[in-house]
C-alpha cells in the first residue's frame, strides 16, 4: 500500500478575491497560492493592483469579498514578528542616526538592544556601511537608506518577506548585493513574495509568478510554465554592424552591440541566422532560447506600462 506524501499547505492563500473602491473595480475574482520557501514574484504594470491586494493581505484594507489569509487565517498582528514588509513608500526616522533607527526597529520587533545593535553592526559592514552608523538618516543618499530599510526589514529573522520594489534606484553593483541577500534569507527558510519590474530579478530569484492586470491573473505559474503559456522564443545576440528588419523577427531590445529578437514558433532559427550574416551583421554570439519575460511583460501590458520600469 503506497502512501502519498502530505503536501504543506501553502504560506499565502488568496482565493477569489474581490476589491471595490466604490464604483471601481480595483480587484476581480484574483486567486494564487505562494508556497512556503519559494521565491514568487508578484508582477504587474502600475495601477495593476499589487499594492491593493498586499495591503488586504496584511490587513490594511477589508476586502470586498474573497479570501486572503497569512499561515492558514487571516492576518493579525500577532503574525507581525514573523513578517518582513518593504513597502513600496519607505518610512524612516531622518533626523535619528542609522545606528539608532535600527536598534529602534529592533526592539519593536522583540530584539533586546544588544540583540539589535548586533545585527545593525554587522549589517551595515555587510552592505558596506559601517561607516555611516552615527550618521543621520538624512544625510545618507537615496541608495543608502534603501540599504537601510531592508536591513530593518530583515532583521528579526522573518518566516515571510514582502518587497515592494527593494532594488528600485540601485546602481547594478547595489542591485545584485540585494539580490544576494534576499537569496540568502530564502536559503535560511523564507519565504518571499517580490513585487519588481526588473525583469533580470525576476529570471533570477523567483520560483513562481503571478502577472496582474486590471485586477485578474493574466499569468500564473513557473517561469517556464508561463513563458510556455505564450509561446515563442528569444535569440541573444551579440553582433557588430546594425541589425535590419526582417518578417522572420521583431527586435525587443537594442543595446550598443546586443540585441534581443522574438521569434515565434514557426521560425526556423537556423534560417534567421542565415540572414543576419547575409546582410553582413558580424555574428558574435547567438543564443536561442523560451521566450523573455521583457517580452512577454511588454505585450502583456503594453509599452506605455513600463516605461520607466526597466523593462525594455
Amino acid at each position: 500500500m503506497t502512501i502519498a506524501a502530505a503536501v504543506a499547505p501553502p504560506l499565502i492563500h488568496i482565493e477569489d478575491f474581490h476589491m471595490r473602491f466604490g464604483e471601481k473595480q480595483v480587484i476581480d475574482g484574483l486567486s494564487f497560492d505562494v508556497a512556503r520557501g519559494e521565491t514568487f514574484g508578484f508582477l504587474g504594470s502600475n495601477g495593476s493592483g499589487k499594492t491593493t491586494t498586499i495591503r488586504a493581505l496584511l490587513g490594511i484594507y477589508r476586502p470586498t469579498s474573497g479570501v486572503l489569509e497569512i499561515n492558514g487565517r487571516v492576518f493579525s498582528d500577532d503574525y507581525g514578528a514573523r513578517l518582513g514588509y518593504l513597502p513600496e513608500e519607505r518610512g524612516l526616522y531622518k533626523k535619528e542616526s542609522v545606528l539608532d533607527v535600527m536598534t529602534y526597529f529592533g526592539r519593536l520587533k522583540g530584539l533586546s538592544r544588544a540583540q539589535a545593535q548586533a545585527f545593525s553592526r554587522a549589517y551595515l559592514d555587510r552592505v558596506e556601511l559601517a561607516d555611516k552608523a552615527d550618521t543621520r538618516v538624512d544625510k545618507l543618499s537615496a541608495g543608502q537608506q534603501q540599504k537601510i530599510q531592508l536591513g530593518v526589514t530583515i532583521m528579526n529573522d522573518p518566516e515571510l518577506l514582502i518587497l515592494d520594489e527593494p532594488t528600485k534606484g540601485f546602481d547594478p553593483v547595489n542591485r545584485r548585493l540585494l539580490m544576494d541577500l534576499i537569496e540568502e534569507r530564502k536559503r535560511a527558510g523564507a519565504t518571499v513574495m517580490m513585487v519588481t519590474h526588473q525583469m533580470e530579478e525576476v529570471e533570477r530569484l523567483c520560483d513562481r509568478i503571478v502577472l496582474l492586470k486590471d485586477g485578474r491573473a493574466e499569468a500564473y505559474g513557473t517561469i517556464d510554465e508561463v513563458q510556455n503559456q505564450f509561446g515563442g522564443r528569444t535569440v541573444r545576440l551579440k553582433f557588430s554592424g546594425t541589425v535590419p528588419e526582417s518578417r522572420l523577427y521583431r527586435v525587443t531590445l537594442r543595446e550598443n552591440n546586443y540585441a534581443e529578437l522574438a521569434l515565434d514558433d514557426t521560425v526556423d532559427e537556423a534560417e534567421v541566422l542565415r540572414e543576419l550574416v547575409g546582410n553582413g551583421l558580424v555574428v558574435r554570439g547567438f543564443v536561442a532560447a523560451k521566450r523573455s519575460l521583457d517580452d512577454i511583460f511588454l505585450q502583456v501590458y503594453g509599452a506605455a506600462a513600463t516605461a520607466g520600469t526597466g523593462v525594455h
